[in-house]
């Protein structure tokens, strides 16, 4: 099984395969707009405007569950990244990470890259997962590791360009 088997929803509302991904490195975030790691959105931006010319995408997926840190619409949100910190790099709709309404797709990220201690669940908005060009998940990030220490990871699966 590969992030490919994975069907989503963009902000938009067009329900896609993440099929249509495939062949590209890719970063997926639990993001929210009230969190105080929100200013990550201007990091991930950043790494999608230098590496997605060699084949990365960020992936954003809007979440609520943690301290009610996301609370808006879609419409909201993408009004919010839009304005504030220019996001160009696909946002999907808004989805639970943990829970008996855990997105199938997080159920599969956690299980394939467990957090500190082996831990299934997502600790925080701005969970970061990298994948590889196969569709295999490759990483597991830390809420707090910001995007800019990951960028030598990215190079090193989208072998080496920069």
């Amino acid at each position: 099984m590969t992030v490919y088997d994975f069907k989503v929803r963009t902000i938009d509302g067009q329900e896609v395969s993440l099929d249509h991904y495939r062949g590209k490195v890719l970063l997926i975030v639990n993001v929210a707009s009230r969190c105080g790691f929100t200013p990550q959105y201007r990091g991930l931006e950043d790494l999608y405007e230098r590496f997605g010319k060699n084949g990365f995408e960020v992936l954003g997926f809007p979440c609520n569950q943690f301290g009610k840190q996301e609370p808006g619409t879609d419409s909201e949100i993408r009004g919010f990244c839009d304005l504030q910190y220019g996001v160009r790099f696909p946002l999907f709709t808004k989805i639970d990470v943990n829970g008996p309404g855990a997105h199938p797709l997080y159920e599969f990220l956690k299980k394939s890259k467990p957090g500190f201690l082996g831990t299934k669940r997502i600790k925080w908005n701005f969970t970061k997962f990298l994948i590889d060009r196969t569709g295999s998940p490759l990483k597991r990030y830390s809420p707090q590791t910001t995007p800019g220490a990951i960028e030598k990871d990215v190079q090193a699966a989208l072998g080496g360009t920069s």
